[in-house]
This record gives C-alpha cells, structure tokens and sequence, in this order.
C-alpha cells in the first residue's frame, strides 16, 4: 500500500520539479516581433487573393478582373490592405 503511494508522489514531484512548461508564465520581457506579424499577414492575404483569383477564373472572369475583384473582397472582408514596410 505504502509502495505505490510513495511511487505515485515521487512521479508527481519529478513531473513538477523538472520545470514542465505547463506551470511557468510567458516571459514579460518577450516581444513580438512586428516584422514577422507583418509578413505572415502579408503571406495570408497573398495565398488568399491568389485563391480567389483561381476561382473566379475558372469562372470565366479575366485574369486581370479576377484579381481586382479578388483584392478588393479581401480589403472588404477583413478591413485591411497593409503592405509590410521594408
């Protein structure tokens, strides 16, 4: 009886003490980095326009219509046209 209690509470107290991630905050002093913000937004609005653009094309839409349409879809449906400064 005492041996699986003592195992069980030493497993809990290596689990705890081996600094599990689980427990520990974020660092207060990390940052994030904007330019990295900025260019997986830009990736997400690129993939998306261009996913778009395959569509309205295989509709019969111009290429170049397509993709107006397409930018301004996604401007309307998420309210931004931010290209990432350099």
């Amino acid at each position: 009886m005492i041996k699986p209690l003592l195992l069980t509470t030493l497993t809990a107290s290596l689990a705890l003490a081996t600094g599990c991630s689980m427990f520990s905050k974020k660092n207060p002093n990390a940052k994030e980095s904007s330019a990295i913000a900025s260019e997986v937004e830009e990736t997400y609005r690129r993939r998306w326009v261009d996913k778009r653009v395959s569509e309205l094309t295989a509709q019969g839409t111009a290429a170049e219509v397509a993709r107006t349409q397409a930018e301004n879809e996604f401007r309307e449906k998420y309210g931004f046209d931010q290209r990432p400064k350099k």
